[in-house]
């Protein structure tokens, strides 16, 4: 059906045009897959009838100003709910909303709704069995008592986000990698797990991790400062693992890049950016044994010409690589680049000062060059390509 190809704006539009467009632009085919974006501040009873006859059964509350249980009641046959900055959202609004399994819920995003704490956590693992996405970003409050009560109930959860969640530590992780298993089994089928600027993890973290999560496909451990090179032993044979991001680990150095490379990794995307530790000797070690990476990011790391000539023969794969800042890149290094690199669709220059306009013709010769960042590349007025 037509309708289903224009935006949600203009489907309800037109079905104010008449009375059958009207009755086809409610067809559950024409918002299969749409979200519902309310703002909840007062009754109306026609709201969730309408989202059921559409079939609609993903939403996100913009400002929530009633009780959240007005939204379960209404939408019993629910599978994602997006409360991401509802910062009036509190444990005891939770727990009235949360009374009695939802079976259909599969996605729930609470990011940012601060007040939230682990007694929270409890009425998921409870009522939530189906989850398989939650999304807990910037939950100051969550201690490793909640994430015990996740490997508890929650045994079907593939995707979790615990960006910024201060007070995980260790412990916890092992709580959700099954190593306390008298008290939860643990969240075996995590595939995506989001640990950026958890800063009392360390490597024994990592050591939990590659011993029971491994389906583990996307590990985030961006600004993660208390892991080092040893914790990339343990990653290193984690064979379903193919995206790892290590931005702003400021104990990785080429040891832990040499660690990643002789082990058994499939990676397909590394991103090392702004780790100063990080120079030419782990683009030889990249190579080596991670040759087989689609997508790259080096950025603001101490990394030459010299680094670029050591890596680009063996990278046939590579799609995207961001060496933006990287101020010891030369015009030699972008035409190792043009030569070798001809599957790039996409290359971060942003910063790199020491490039020229005939460094810069070599690049945009790529064959397959989609995107090409520059931002702060810098040249005199004569120099600039027009």
């Amino acid at each position: 059906m037509i309708f289903s190809y224009l935006d949600v704006r203009d489907k309800g539009r037109v079905a104010q045009v008449c009375a059958a467009w009207k009755d086809a632009s409610y067809h559950k085919s024409v918002w299969r897959g749409v979200e519902a974006k309310l703002h909840l501040r007062r009754a109306n009873p026609s709201l969730f009838p309408s989202l059921h006859t559409r079939g609609i059964k993903k939403v996100q509350i913009l400002s929530l100003r009633r009780s959240l249980s007005y939204v379960i009641q209404g939408m019993p046959n629910i599978e994602s709910l997006n409360l991401c900055g509802c910062f009036n959202l509190t444990d005891n609004g939770l727990g009235h909303a949360f009374v009695q399994d939802i079976p259909s819920l599969r996605v729930l995003n609470l990011s940012l709704c601060k007040p939230i704490t682990d007694s929270s956590l409890g009425r998921i693992a409870q009522y939530l069995k189906n989850l398989e996405v939650l999304e807990l970003g910037g939950l100051s409050n969550i201690t490793n008592t909640g994430l015990l009560l996740i490997a508890w109930g929650l045994h079907k959860l593939k995707s979790l986000n615990l960006r910024s969640c201060r007070h995980v530590s260790d412990v916890g992780i092992g709580h959700l990698s099954g190593m306390t298993r008298s008290a939860a089994e643990g969240c075996l089928s995590l595939e995506q797990l989001t640990l950026q600027d958890c800063q009392k993890l360390t490597d024994l973290s990592l050591k939990h991790v590659s011993k029971g999560l491994a389906k583990l496909k996307v590990l985030n451990l961006s600004f993660c400062g208390g892991i080092s090179d040893a914790g990339m032993i343990h990653l290193s044979n984690m064979t379903h693992l193919w995206s790892l991001n290590l931005r702003s680990c400021d104990n990785i150095s080429d040891t832990g890049i040499m660690h990643l490379a002789m082990g058994s990794l499939q990676l397909s995307g590394l991103d090392v950016s702004f780790c100063d530790k990080i120079g030419d000797q782990s683009l030889a070690y990249i190579a080596q044994g991670l040759y087989q990476l689609k997508s790259l990011s080096l950025c603001s790391c101490h990394i030459s010409d010299d680094g670029i000539n050591r890596m680009v023969r063996q990278m046939h794969e590579l799609k995207t690589l961001n060496i933006g800042q990287c101020v010891r890149i030369t015009d030699k290094g972008l035409e190792l680049i043009a030569d070798h690199l001809t599957q790039l669709t996409g290359i971060d220059l942003y910063g790199c000062t020491k490039i020229t306009k005939r460094g810069l013709e070599r690049i945009t010769q790529l064959p397959c060059l989609k995107v090409l960042n520059l931002g702060l590349w810098q040249m005199t007025e004569s120099e600039k390509v027009r």
